[in-house]
């Protein structure tokens, strides 16, 4: 048995990158799951893991709207009966310098990064507080809240309020048996990581990623799926006692001094 046996969780963002890592390594663990996403890609994994016998179905929803994504869980809930876990993992980034980016770019990480999230748990939380037992997971990052990098103005905003939101949340329903914790992760090697290389560097985007490996401690990007043994470490019983809290998943990027005086 996985430490996910018999429980029931809810992906968005599941079509890809650290999502598709997350839903690969819960099903792993033996979670039964609900891929949410906007994308048609997800009745492709949806359709490659119950071809394994895992338990998996594809709901599509817009995050950023509240009726689409009640309708989503609302499916989600006739099929399995109830939700156990909700990872809010949608999100977005698109470059730009704070006076250049237009409203439209800036709303569109506000919709999608902190409305979205805001909307999915309005979605499940009301049946999790019933039951008094349900694990929240937010994607965060560690720009925003913990560093900062210059084009990233909005995407750090978005990300930075969903610790604000995770910490908020575990204070208001700890005592209805609910545990929200965020992962933050450094730079994850998935197609958003991708884009954002070709953005800076349309003529050599390989060399971006291979900048952002030299800059990190361990040398390398992080693996979706180790990003995926986090969220299921936070999901799972083995931390029943942790709750509001900021998990680091960078391979030591945010550990250097900007300016090295050692030998």
């Amino acid at each position: 048995m996985g430490k996910l046996t018999g429980k029931t969780a809810l992906v968005t963002g599941a079509s890809q990158g650290i999502g598709e890592g997350i839903v690969r390594v819960f099903a792993r663990h033996g979670a039964n799951l609900i891929l949410l996403d906007i994308s048609d890609e997800i009745e492709k994994l949806a359709d490659e893991l119950g071809g394994r016998g895992h338990r998996c179905t594809a709901v599509k929803a817009d995050v950023r709207n509240f009726a689409s994504v009640q309708a989503a869980v609302a499916r989600a809930k006739e099929i399995e009966g109830r939700i156990d876990i909700l990872v809010n993992n949608a999100g977005v980034c698109r470059l730009g310098n704070f006076l250049d980016m237009s409203e439209e770019d800036r709303d569109f990480h506000i919709d999608i990064n902190i409305k979205g999230i805001w909307n999915v748990t309005k979605a499940v939380l009301p049946e999790m507080i019933k039951r008094k037992d349900g694990r929240i997971v937010m994607m965060s990052s560690v720009t925003g809240d913990m560093v900062a990098d210059p084009g990233e103005t909005a995407y750090a905003l978005s990300k930075a309020a969903i610790v604000g939101l995770t910490k908020s949340l575990a204070v208001e329903y700890a005592q209805s048996g609910i545990r929200v914790n965020a992962i933050c992760p450094g730079y994850v090697r998935t197609p958003m990581a991708e884009s954002i290389a070709r953005q800076s560097n349309p003529e050599d985007p390989e060399s971006v990623l291979t900048e952002m490996a030299k800059a990190i401690p361990l040398r390398r990007l992080a693996d979706p799926l180790e990003v995926g043994e986090l969220a299921a470490f936070l999901a799972s019983d083995e931390s029943s006692y942790l709750t509001g809290t900021q998990n680091v998943i960078d391979g030591g990027s945010t550990l250097p001094e900007s300016v090295s005086v050692g030998v």
